[in-house]
């Protein structure tokens, strides 16, 4: 039986950086919820300096009221990691899980190289404020580079599921040169499970795959569990990000049932040249996607509503 298409309405954009204070420059990526005692929404996200270093910043906003936008944070919730540590370069937002009274803010860190231009690793910070401020548990990452991700880990989406920390994440599996002689990562999504959420075993299957040999980046996954399993939304790209979708009964095993997503480009404005880095949320009984734009971001980040599907 054939399954039903997605139907995303687009409600437009939602936010954009201000370009002031100097840490919000540009940009505002990688969106992440969190629902707060009050009903809202706390969005935190990644804008970049005039160096085009991201930081990690938040707002709060109710989704049924556009104009309920507020608390936009002066500073920081997270900022660049010192000298030669491996967030040096830029830190940003993936997501946020909640136990035992603390909020655990996963990341990625960002710094740059030599014989490729950067490199990411993943990392962990807390806050026992309600997500106010957050430190980090260690100056190193989580989730690095060793002999499961030889180059890169990064944008993980964390469950944790009664003693198990679950996470999905992207893993680099190759550098090559690009037509014009310049490196190209290719990094998809793969799994790794941990008791703690900070201690991850080596087992790491791939979850979802390339589809072709034009496609050579599959991003940022967020991960939803219901009752009939797991849905995933991420993005991909060969020439530019497009929102994709998956699904599976385990967490492990994934269908890419990209043609089921239900969002597109718009003809023109700030999401008809990519869109990228979906995160999906419930909020009283609706379901709500942030994505951003044109730019990675650069064009802000837009909101859409889930209003059920259509046969295909």
């Amino acid at each position: 039986m054939a399954r039903p298409e997605m139907f995303w309405r687009k409600q437009g954009l939602l936010f954009r950086s201000p370009g002031t204070p100097a840490w919000m420059a540009s940009h505002a990526a990688l969106p992440v919820t969190d629902c707060q005692p009050d009903g809202r929404m706390r969005v935190y996200f990644s804008s970049r300096n005039v160096q085009g270093k991201a930081q990690i910043g938040r707002f709060d906003f109710n989704p049924e009221d556009r104009d309920s936008m507020g608390n936009l944070a002066a500073e920081p919730v997270l900022k660049l990691g010192s000298l030669g540590a491996f967030d040096d370069s830029g830190v940003t937002s993936s997501c946020i899980v909640s136990r035992e009274n603390k909020k655990y803010l996963y990341y990625s860190g960002w710094s740059l190289g030599v014989t490729v231009p950067f490199y990411l690793r993943i990392g962990l910070a807390e806050s026992i404020d309600g997500g106010i401020t957050f430190q980090r548990v260690s100056d190193g990452p989580v989730l690095g580079q060793d002999s499961a991700d030889p180059y890169l880990t990064a944008s993980p989406c964390v469950l944790i599921e009664g003693a198990v920390w679950r996470m999905w994440y992207v893993s680099c599996i190759k550098w090559s040169l690009d037509p014009d002689g310049k490196p190209r990562h290719h990094y998809l999504i793969k799994y790794a499970e941990s008791p703690d959420g900070i201690r991850w075993g080596l087992d790491r299957p791939v979850c979802i795959d390339f589809s072709g040999p034009d496609e050579y980046a599959i991003g940022r996954p967020c991960v939803v569990k219901n009752a009939g399993g797991y849905r995933m939304w991420y993005c991909h790209r060969g020439s530019s990000y497009r929102i994709g979708y998956a699904e599976s009964k385990d967490g492990i095993r994934w269908e890419r049932l990209d043609h089921l997503a239900g969002i597109e480009g718009s003809e023109e404005g700030w999401d008809s040249e990519m869109q990228a880095y979906p995160w999906v949320f419930s909020h009283r009984n609706r379901t709500y996607m942030l994505y951003n734009g044109n730019g990675y971001g650069k064009s802000g980040m837009g909101m859409a509503t889930l209003d059920g599907t259509q046969s295909r």
